[in-house]
């Protein structure tokens, strides 16, 4: 017992003295709702029926919460499940009746049994802590100053390359100047005529020569220019990455949600739900081709991780410029036909940006319009709700009324499914990042998987395919070279990337 808890049980007096000479409190009936001191605490003590069925604490002072505001009877049990005090009739009668119940004495042994047990735990957890801690601040330091060495060296070497390459070229340019300064400075102090003339040729080719440098080009041209040139690109990517690593750890260890290796994504591929002949996957099944020459391009495909335990939370999907396309979170029971089950997703369609969701409707059923696609019953809910798939414009219009186009290039997915929101974002370069929009997702018992819908009207079906020139022109597939400039064209029968997983 702490010292406070002491302070307080003294200053607790005996309800049954008289007011000149009241003891400290020993015990407190919560039946009786008084204190009692050690001579009038015996009555409890020794006869059975009242040991029996009157409750003893220790002194504490009696302000009404000893009974039940509900039922007005003492609170004799504790609820283990919802951690509350309760009488008889809350046991056995209201809701905590298929609780775990326990008596005063029982629960406070239990109880009392978790905290040290817990407090144990803790204990071993913070030395674990305080290890791994200091674990991880010396590999990141570690890690951070390798980086920074790297970078400090690659960018110091290359500047020293280049300075003392340019500095001894502007020297020898230099010569010129100076030589120049010296003849103009001789035919100045001749005093003599003929000599002067005779001099003046000289410095004025001199002063030509001089005329003609400039300090600023940079290298001469030749060979020792064009070898620089040629390690100071090799150089300078080795730069570019060193740098990049570094600014990628900077980021990690400051936001490590949002700027995970994406390269931890590699385990997921597509999965065609449906058939279409003109499209292909690659052999690693991480690309989508479309082939123009074979019809009209559309198909879903879900995204599956090739480990046992799915690991997948985000995954970045780069996409063509020229496929309309839809991604998202599906019901895997309804992947074959999107709109016919819960869908939650980005689509991209008539260069027009949306998100598409779906949420419960009240009422009866209402044909869909412009924000909606359908709406089918939820088997699960009791509530007879239906569920409703509809879309939301995130295209916006610029200054002059035109509306601006927002087709992302690569398109980065985050799914928090504790939290139930999925998150997307619109990658361009390594780490330009910048979200589009977050959803919440409806909370159910749906197999909700990755998929990616891509749809693309095919404009030369209906005719014979061309061959398209580097000059612009387009010749009938049956010629091999351009009938304007003679060049050969290339193969109509060519596939394009339309969809891959980054």
């Amino acid at each position: 017992m702490s010292d406070n808890v002491q302070k307080a049980s003294s200053s607790i007096l005996c309800d049954m003295c008289t007011e000149e000479d009241r003891k400290a409190a020993r015990k407190t009936c919560m039946k009786c709702e008084i204190s009692m001191c050690v001579q009038h605490l015996q009555a409890h003590l020794t006869t059975p029926v009242l040991l029996q069925t009157h409750p003893l604490t220790e002194p504490m002072a009696i302000d009404g919460n000893t009974k039940c505001p509900q039922h007005g009877k003492l609170l004799e049990y504790y609820c283990l499940d919802d951690k509350t005090c309760v009488c008889v009739s809350c046991a056995i009668e209201d809701q905590h009746r298929l609780h775990n119940m326990k008596t005063f004495s029982t629960a406070h042994k239990e109880l009392l049994e978790k905290l040290k047990a817990e407090q144990e735990a803790l204990q071993v957890k913070t030395e674990d802590d305080n290890m791994s801690l200091e674990k991880w601040e010396k590999s990141e330091r570690e890690k951070l100053a390798r980086c920074s060495v790297r970078l400090i060296e690659a960018v110091t070497n290359l500047r020293d390359v280049s300075l003392t390459s340019v500095q001894s070229s502007v020297s020898a340019r230099m010569v010129s100047i100076r030589t120049s300064r010296s003849s103009m400075q001789a035919a100045q102090n001749e005093k003599d005529t003929f000599r002067f003339l005779q001099m003046f040729s000289q410095v004025n080719q001199d002063v030509e020569k001089a005329k003609a440098v400039d300090l600023r080009k940079g290298l001469e041209p030749g060979s020792h220019r064009d070898k620089l040139v040629l390690e100071i690109r090799q150089n300078g990517e080795k730069m570019v990455n060193q740098a990049s690593n570094f600014l990628e750890s900077l980021l990690t260890l400051v936001d490590p949600e949002s700027h995970q290796d994406l390269n931890a994504s590699s385990d997921l591929i597509f999965e065609p739900q449906t058939s279409n002949c003109s499209m292909s996957l690659s052999k690693d099944k991480r690309t989508v081709f479309y082939n123009s020459h074979l019809g009209q391009c559309s198909a879903t495909l879900l995204i599956r991780s090739t480990l046992t335990v799915p690991t997948y939370r985000r995954w970045m999907i780069g996409l063509s410029d020229e496929a309309d396309w839809m991604i998202g979170l599906c019901d895997k029971q309804s992947a074959g036909n999107l709109m016919s089950g819960p869908v939650y997703g980005l689509r991209y369609e008539d260069n027009h940006l949306s998100c598409v969701t779906t949420k419960y409707h009240d009422g009866p059923y209402a044909s869909s319009n412009s924000s909606g696609f359908g709406m089918y019953n939820d088997d699960d809910t009791t509530t007879g709700k239906q569920l409703k798939v509809c879309s939301t414009s995130l295209t916006s219009e610029e200054k002059d009324g035109d509306e601006e186009d927002q087709r992302p290039e690569m398109v980065e997915v985050f799914w928090d499914f504790v939290a139930s929101r999925l998150s997307f974002f619109s990658r361009s370069g390594q780490y330009q990042r910048k979200e589009i929009i977050t959803i919440e997702t409806t909370p159910n018992n749906w197999d909700l998987v990755p998929f990616v819908h891509l749809g693309k009207e095919n404009v030369q079906n209906t005719s014979q395919p061309q061959r398209k020139c580097s000059c612009g022109r387009s010749s009938p597939f049956y010629q091999t070279n351009c009938s304007y400039c003679g060049k050969m064209v290339s193969d109509p029968f060519t596939s394009e990337v339309v969809c891959e997983l980054c």
